[in-house]
Formats: C-alpha cells, structure tokens, sequence
C-alpha cells in the first residue's frame, strides 16, 4: 500500500483542483470561492480569522478581500472592539451567489463519491474526522510546548 499520508495529500490536490476548476466557470477563484464559503458559515469574524481557516498569510487575504469588496461580493464592517480591525460580512449579491456554489459543489462531491456505498462515506467521514482530531492535537500540543 502508498503511504496514507501520501495517498491523503494527493487526493486533497485533485479535490482542490477539482473544486478550482469547477468554481472557475462561476466566475470566482478557488481562494475567493473557499473565502464565501467560510463566511457563510461563520460570518462577522475578523479577517485574520479567515486568513488562519485558509492557511494563507494576512497580506495575502487584504489584497483578495481588496478586489472582491470592490466587485460587491463581501463587506467590511468595523470591529466594535478593536478600532484596527474589520469583520466580514456576505452581501446581498454573495449570499446567493453562495447558494450557486453551493451547488457547483454538491454536484462535484457526487462525482468525487461515485460508487462509493453510503456506508463507506460515513466511514469515510469518521475516519477524516479522527485524522483531522489526531493532527489538530498534535498542533495544539506543539504549541502549548513552544509557547
């Protein structure tokens, strides 16, 4: 057998260029798309919050953020806490647009599932969720010691 870790990171890159290519033709990168996707689910955080869920630097996610205010996809609003910071927010025009990617996605996670019984993606689910369990603790731990 492949290494699993290996196996893992290599069907991650399909996914992600699966789910690249399918928002693409809705107008929107997979970075932009990811973001709506985030805020949808977690809507008013601060942008360094969404900078961690995408694994991407702060900078990086100002200047995205940047282009998608302007193209009327996401908001700032003020952080009634911290005069510095801004939190997000979907506008009118993006939270259907969610539900348009929303189903680009159900249709590709179909595809990606073609075949596989109902009960090997539950199995599936478990054992990505124990993984994803295991990794975040082991972060956690090597945080805690590094200080």
């Amino acid at each position: 057998m492949e290494h699993v870790g290996y196996l893992i990171a290599d069907r991650a890159r399909l996914l992600r260029r699966a789910f690249d290519d399918r928002v693409r033709v809705l107008g929107v990168t997979g970075p932009q798309a990811r973001l709506l996707l985030y805020v949808s689910r977690q809507e008013g955080e601060n942008q360094g919050y969404y900078a961690e869920q995408l694994d991407v630097e702060p900078i990086t996610l100002t200047r995205m953020i940047d282009r998608m205010a302007e193209a009327g996809m996401v908001e700032r609003r003020p952080d009634p806490c911290d005069r510095r910071a801004w939190r997000l927010h979907l506008t009118a025009r993006s939270r259907a647009f969610v539900a348009e990617l929303r189903t680009a996605i159900d249709g590709m996670t179909e595809a990606m599932l073609a075949g596989i019984s109902l009960q090997d993606r539950e199995t599936l689910g478990r054992v990505l969720t124990a993984i994803g369990t295991n990794l975040g603790a082991r972060r956690d731990s090597k945080v805690a010691n590094d200080g």
